[in-house]
């Protein structure tokens, strides 16, 4: 049986008892959006997406010294992968859940603790990231890292559905780099 909505969800706000800190209001959030090892160096690894790390690192660094929310989206397969429906559209075997390749790349990797929200999802966007966002009410959620015309965009819409009010923003440059796109013919 579903349970109904509170009126706090009902109407986009907090819910102060997810919201790790009583005493203040964060109304932002960053999302890090699979910045695995697969995808940066691994087997859907890619030129260019390792120059993503300092730039994602300084962007935590931003809205951690703000004090408002981080959390992180990780690609989540497991050895059944090819049999799936992305996996016979995709076939190639990648974030296997506990492999070298699902973990986050580099430094990125030294900001996701046991607090972090993460959020595993066996697909593009991340219905439990969404619902969350909006549980907590952010007024503005930054999403960066890979692969944008994928993951990335898939994460924002599904948040911008959560939060329709709220200011969704993807960071998508090219000399600033904070996501990139597997493909240069896809931009």
């Amino acid at each position: 049986m579903r349970r109904s909505a509170t009126k706090s969800e009902k109407e986009g706000r907090r819910n102060p008892a997810l919201f790790k800190g009583e005493d203040k209001q964060v109304s932002k959030l960053l999302v890090v959006v699979d910045y695995q090892n697969d995808f940066v160096n691994g087997s859907l690894g890619f030129p260019g997406a390792e120059a993503l790390e300092e730039p994602i690192c300084r962007k935590i660094e931003e809205y951690k010294a703000r004090g408002d929310d981080v959390a992180f989206t990780f690609d989540t397969h497991g050895e059944d992968y090819l049999e799936t429906q992305e996996g016979k559209n995709l076939p190639v075997t990648h974030c296997v859940r506990g492999m070298p390749g699902w973990e986050l790349y580099g430094r990125v990797a030294d900001y996701c603790d046991a607090l972090t929200p993460c959020f595993h999802k066996p697909a593009f966007g991340s219905m439990a990231l969404a619902y969350y966002a909006k549980t907590q009410g952010y007024e503005e959620v930054e999403l960066c890292g890979l692969v944008s015309n994928i993951c990335v965009i898939s994460n924002a819409v599904l948040v911008k559905a959560a939060l329709p009010e709220a200011r969704v923003l993807v960071r998508c440059f090219v000399l600033q780099i904070f996501t990139l796109m597997s493909s240069p013919e896809g931009v």
